[in-house]
């Protein structure tokens, strides 16, 4: 049967919120882990705080004198609330019965991300190509192995927090003595200091240099892409792991084709014979040369869409397409027989068009501008 909560504080059932709240400091004070080496003063700890948890409340309380224990479903603080937030208040989140405590040296820090541009050709962001992309980056020191010791020596422990990386501080509460641990400000965390550094690279463990990676570019890319390439980032101070290097991509544009996504699309001059006759063109794509059909009648605006002569797709093994907008080319400066023989055609058609005079006018005018 479980233990009387009132029992537990060791107050009367019609004890004040301010009895309870007394009773539950000494008793927690009695019985708190660091106080207290009774192996068994951890449980009863447990069981104090639960019945504060309880009796502290007046909804839980009076739920608890009309039905007991059992009647006090979700009421254990520590399934994720209740007593927790006071650890989370004392210890920095670290429950003194376990899961926190004193950690190990939190170690060298991770060095910073980089970021370079590579500017590529509208081919080689279609196809793929391997970019060589220069970085300014921090490096590990060849003289001190990235310890940041002067050669010949080597780091010593730390003595303010014992090699541990951490440090503990004691306080006063109304629990008693509260213990949390910090990142220990001497050596930040590393659980070693250098009494004598390195003069190349001053203690840091890294320098500066210059780095040449090649950059596998996958077909498809574009600008705004980014490829991210593990570790080529900078080192972190004292061996610590590098960190990544972000590499975006610029693309060139194309004299001719310009993009969509995954498609191409260009525009085709034809000539108004060539529009009316139809004819067979000889493309130039990507890939190649292509036999592009121009059917009779073609009018002006017309696509041609070419399957799979665009762009990959990143993630999938097809192409986008080529589409190839034809549009008729008016000639500006026919000569005489080429207008007589339009002329004939508008005729035979019953075009209306403008007469012959002013087109010999339009010309005299062009002569003196």
């Amino acid at each position: 049967m479980a233990a009387d909560y009132y029992d537990l504080l060791q107050v009367p059932r019609d004890a004040s919120a301010d009895d309870i709240k007394r009773a539950y400091r000494r008793m927690a004070r009695q019985l708190h882990p660091d106080t207290n080496d009774d192996p068994e003063a951890e449980a009863r700890f447990k069981e104090v705080a639960l019945a504060y948890e309880v009796l502290s409340d007046p909804d839980k309380r009076q739920r608890y004198d009309r039905f007991g224990p059992d009647g006090m479903a979700g009421g254990d603080p520590f399934s994720g609330g209740g007593i927790n937030d006071i650890f989370d208040a004392f210890f920095g989140g670290n429950s003194p019965f376990g899961g926190g405590g004193r950690r190990g040296p939190v170690g060298p820090p991770r060095g910073p991300d980089l970021e370079v541009v590579a500017d590529l050709t509208f081919i080689e962001a279609v196809f793929g190509t391997r970019h060589a992309v220069d970085v300014r980056t921090q490096v590990a020191c060849e003289a001190c192995s990235a310890t940041g010791a002067s050669p010949g020596t080597e780091p010593i422990t730390c003595l303010e927090c014992a090699g541990v990386g951490q440090v503990q501080r004691v306080r006063q509460s109304f629990l008693g003595q509260m213990v949390t641990n910090s990142i220990c400000p001497r050596c930040a965390g590393q659980g070693q200091v250098i009494s004598d550094p390195c003069p190349t690279c001053r203690g840091e463990g890294r320098t500066i240099d210059e780095r040449t990676y090649t950059v596998d570019i996958p077909a498809g890319v574009d600008t705004g892409s980014t490829l991210r390439l593990t570790g080529r980032g900078a080192v972190g101070p004292r061996g610590g792991p590098p960190g990544d290097l972000y590499v975006h991509v610029r693309a060139q544009p194309h004299d001719r084709f310009t993009r969509h996504g995954v498609d191409l699309h260009c525009d085709l001059p034809v000539s108004f014979s060539q529009a009316a006759l139809g004819t067979h063109i000889e493309f130039a794509t990507l890939d190649g040369e292509e036999d592009l059909v121009i059917p009779r009648g073609t009018p002006s605006g017309k696509e041609f869409r070419l399957k799979g002569r665009g762009v990959p797709h990143l993630e999938r093994r097809h192409r986008g397409d080529l589409i190839v907008r034809a549009y008729v080319d008016v000639p500006t400066d026919l000569s005489e027989t080429e207008e007589e023989l339009l002329r004939q055609l508008a005729e035979e058609r019953g075009d209306a068009i403008a007469p012959e005079d002013a087109g010999f006018l339009s010309r005299i005018r062009s002569a003196f501008r």
